[in-house]
């Protein structure tokens, strides 16, 4: 008999209402950008990063969807300063309230811009993108709104993408329930923190999806504290400008 492991759950997150009072969104979103530094969740992002932003000379356009507070997207900014790169860096979220508290947590980035929209109107608006990233985002779609994100992924992209997400299994999920109890998180954490690891992912889920794509050029790999990191190049990447 399946258990609660054997496939994604469809049930929803408080994080995906649309009502969510902004004091305590606020209050989740720094619980987020603390989780992510202190468990290395940029980290990861950055190893993707690393891959395919290679050329001083490019002005790199990335776009973070779902995201959040933009923590992901300054981190992306310390490193390619200290690393002389040039970027242009968009965040896209659906929720006005946390492009708010973008606006105000980013004010000494000037390259990094947030923008209120759903992230599909976004991307099918916009055809110069070289990058896209997803981080902890993909756990929210269906299997039949990844796919139409990978397919948008292999035809659109310019360098690639990259997703940092989700392994469901059963010590993530634990970990995940307990650890906001014992740190008073907020009822965000608390509520959404198990059923995002519910909503992620086996590996041969990520592997079908991707191939059914026809992603060719792609690697997929296990990280600290129950993360996948996949990094996809496009067609485009690390061609010489004729």
């Amino acid at each position: 008999m399946p258990n609660k492991f054997t496939y994604r759950s469809g049930e929803k997150e408080l994080l995906d209402e649309p009502d969510i009072p902004k004091k305590l969104l606020f209050k989740n979103l720094r619980e987020l950008d603390i989780l992510n530094r202190t468990t290395g969740g940029h980290a990861i992002s950055l190893k993707g990063i690393r891959q395919l932003i290679t050329d001083q000379e490019k002005i790199y356009h990335v776009v973070d969807i779902g995201c959040g507070s933009g923590d992901a997207l300054k981190a992306m900014a310390d490193w390619t300063r200290s690393n002389k790169y040039k970027v242009k860096l968009t965040g896209v979220d659906m929720n006005a309230d946390a492009i708010d508290y973008l606006k105000i947590h980013c004010a000494d980035y000037p390259e990094i811009t947030g923008i209120t929209a759903d992230y599909q109107e976004y991307l099918n608006r916009n055809e110069s993108i070289d990058i896209v990233h997803c981080s902890l985002f993909c756990h929210h779609l269906k299997n039949d709104e990844l796919l139409r994100l990978f397919n948008y992924f292999r035809l659109n992209t310019q360098t690639g993408f990259i997703i940092n997400d989700l392994h469901r299994q059963w010590l993530a999920y634990y970990s995940a329930w307990l650890f906001p109890r014992l740190l008073n998180g907020t009822k965000l954490a608390k509520n959404d923190g198990p059923i995002s690891v519910l909503r992620g992912f086996k590996k041969v889920e990520l592997v079908d999806l991707i191939d059914e794509a026809d992603i060719r050029n792609y690697t997929i790999q296990k990280e600290w504290l129950f993360r996948f990191l996949i990094v996809g190049k496009s067609k485009n990447h690390d061609r010489p400008e004729r």
